[in-house]
């Protein structure tokens, strides 16, 4: 549905000669009717993208294809079958909006309601693809989780998100895959990959006690990669839990242990994002500013 290759764009710079380079040799494909978080700090590129990705700015070199067309050659086609919804949308206060809402100016809306009219605006067309810059931004809980149930609605319709947003709770619950950027891509996977590839998969198995013959006995079993005692937890590490954790189970219960309850440690997105942003950040100290 969009296809990304060595996209790049360079502003001229405050000072005489400079420029300033905003996205730096992107690659990327984004497959239809998937949610894509891209994920990225302040001042990382992240709304240039969008913006070349709709014909709002043109790149400086690479080439983009959203829905069939080539941006910066069918960019009126491309407006025709995209919608978006920027950080910070413009809107008329007298226009009106939403069914429940249609006798009221859009400028007596809340924040939350103003968010879902301006997605709503970006819908009228029925785009194929829909572009989100940070949609939940400045709401309370309660206007954030009217926006993100509305996304999730968009989503089971099959529509292609391309969601730009700071929030990375957001991100993990509505997005399929992710790309972490930053000037240059670092990676794109599942969030539940990106855990994988990172931190391995942690079972933790709460005894009544712990005796030193039951860590013993899940160290032998040969699909175990990890094990430590901690007071009256064992962590196992495990590629396939959902296989292997009945085994370990079985084996503990037979042996004499008390098992209270099992559960399995989840890194959350931030942890992931940071990890990988300071890696970055560690890459480009070292003289290099290959993505990862």
């Amino acid at each position: 549905m969009i296809e990304i290759e060595g996209l790049t764009k360079r502003f001229k710079g405050g000072q005489k000669d400079t420029e300033i380079l905003a996205v730096d040799n992107l690659s990327l494909s984004v497959r239809e009717g998937e949610v894509f978080g891209f994920l990225g700090p302040n001042g990382a590129g992240k709304t240039t993208t969008v913006r070349m990705l709709t014909c709002l700015i043109g790149p400086s070199s690479g080439r983009a294809v959203v829905n069939g067309h080539t941006v910066g050659r069918d960019d009126h086609a491309i407006r025709q079958t995209v919608g978006i919804l920027t950080e910070t949308p413009g809107m008329y206060d007298r226009l009106l909006g939403l069914w429940e809402r249609r006798f009221d100016a859009a400028g007596s809306f809340s924040k939350g309601m103003r968010q879902k009219l301006a997605i709503a605006r970006a819908l009228l067309h029925a785009p194929k693809v829909l572009f989100l810059d940070e949609p939940t931004s400045g709401l309370d809980p309660e206007a954030a989780k009217l926006v993100r149930d509305f996304i999730a609605e968009l989503k089971s319709e099959g529509r292609t998100i391309f969601l730009c947003t700071h929030n990375l709770d957001e991100a993990d619950r509505l997005c399929d895959r992710i790309g972490i950027f930053k000037t240059q891509l670092i990676t794109v996977d599942t969030p539940a990959n990106l855990r994988r590839r990172l931190y391995g998969r942690k079972v933790v198995f709460h005894l009544a006690q712990v005796a030193p013959a039951w860590v013993e006995l899940v160290r032998a079993l040969p699909f175990v990669k990890e094990v430590q005692a901690l007071d009256n937890k064992l962590v196992v590490g495990l590629d396939h839990p959902e296989a292997e954790n009945p085994v370990i189970l079985r084996q503990l219960v037979q042996a004499g242990a008390e098992v209270q309850f099992v559960g399995e440690i989840r890194h959350s997105l931030e942890e992931i994002y940071l990890q990988l942003i300071g890696a970055n950040r560690a890459e480009v100290s070292r003289g290099t500013s290959e993505p990862a």
